[in-house]
């Protein structure tokens, strides 16, 4: 495959991929007047989404490594297009969440495949080709949410995105493979390593204010103008793919544990500024967060090697759950309680992120 190629159809899948996490601030409110549900029954489906889409990224991740991507990713990339359009059919909450979570284990597996194509194929520069691919995962979002607002109901437009993936996908993925010669450790000795759960509690914690922002901005910014409101959650994806290619290049030019401990210091400024303005939390937490799987896969490819990188990055990935749950359903219970404790909640994670970051350096000698 050529490089273009790679980073074009890996970021188209991603384009597609983004619309589970970041057009949900657009299509939840539709959701919730749709099937007569409030915001905590909603956030359940987020959280659903998280688990799905995380779990199953180290089956599908650990086939693909072995088989080829392209069997697998072509029945991902049909699953998640019944997210779509079985949630068009859906009579209620309970129907959604199953259809929900089915679309979500085909994102989740298509997430794994198409990141890994720049992990496995380049070399040089891989961070950057990474952020490139994974720059889709906020783009694809920026041209919908205008559309999801426009049209003010859910089963139109999931009906015109599930045609219209369940078409575009398993052509894309018929196209792609995985090279041979790539050396690595295997799942068991990478899940053996201390150093491995030491980095997967950092994802955890590094990837909870971004899903905290993704799932539940529109509720933070209730306040704000309408305009305002709907404008900053159709930016926010794009701050989010914006900042993965620029910490991916800073990262191929100073080492990818210091541009991770970087992302994490902004996370940080942007957690406490929910406090005061959720306009730049958003932006903040958005540039980067969305960074944090871009550079954790490759601080996991660095440390671990590339040949099963699609597998021991999907387990990496099933920390998104943990976030998914404490980032939805616990901040919104939080929420409702009090929202000044539900920020300082927010803010403690950066923090938990950046230290065990700072020991893997210290205490494995990884640069």
């Amino acid at each position: 495959m050529k490089g273009k190629s790679i980073v074009a159809i890996g970021f188209t899948i991603m384009a597609f991929n983004s619309l589970y996490q970041y057009s949900w601030n657009a299509l939840s409110p539709l959701l919730e007047r749709g099937l007569n549900v409030g915001l905590f029954q909603i956030s359940i489906a987020f959280s659903l989404f998280t688990i799905f889409s995380s779990i199953s990224q180290p089956f599908g991740g650990g086939y693909a490594d072995v088989h080829g991507p392209k069997g697998v990713g072509i029945l991902s990339a049909v699953l998640s297009a019944i997210g779509f359009l079985g949630t068009y059919f859906t009579p209620n909450i309970q129907i959604f969440y199953v259809f929900w979570s089915l679309g979500s284990i085909g994102e989740g597996i298509l997430y794994g495949i198409a990141t890994n194509l720049g992990v496995k194929w380049f070399k040089q520069r891989t961070a950057l080709v990474t952020g490139l691919i994974s720059l889709g995962f906020g783009i694809g979002s920026i041209v919908v949410n205008p559309i999801i607002f426009y049209l003010h109901n859910f089963r139109e437009i999931v009906l015109y995105i599930g045609l219209v993936e369940i078409v575009v996908l398993p052509l894309l993925l018929f196209l792609i493979d995985y090279p041979k010669n790539t050396q690595g450790k295997g799942v068991r000795e990478t899940t053996l390593s201390t150093s491995f759960w030491i980095l997967y509690v950092s994802f955890i914690a590094s990837s909870t204010p971004l899903l905290v922002v993704s799932s539940s901005l529109s509720a933070i910014g209730f306040y704000l103008p309408k305009l305002q409101l709907e404008t900053i959650i159709s930016v926010f994806p794009l701050t989010s793919g914006l900042g993965r290619p620029i910490f991916g290049e800073v990262g191929d030019k100073i080492g990818i544990l210091k541009s991770t401990i970087l992302i994490n210091i902004v996370e940080e400024i942007g957690s406490l500024s929910l406090f005061y303005n959720p306009i730049i939390a958003a932006i903040l937490i958005g540039i980067s967060g969305g960074s944090a799987a871009t550079l954790y896969f490759n601080i996991s490819g660095l440390i671990f090697g590339k040949k099963f990188s699609t597998a021991n990055n999907g387990i990496l990935y099933t920390g998104k759950a943990l976030s998914g749950i404490i980032g939805s359903s616990i901040f919104s219970l939080i929420f409702l309680f009090s929202t000044d404790i539900a920020y300082i909640f927010v803010s403690i994670f950066p923090i938990i992120a950046l230290s065990l970051i700072i020991i893997i350096i210290k205490k494995y000698k990884v640069s």
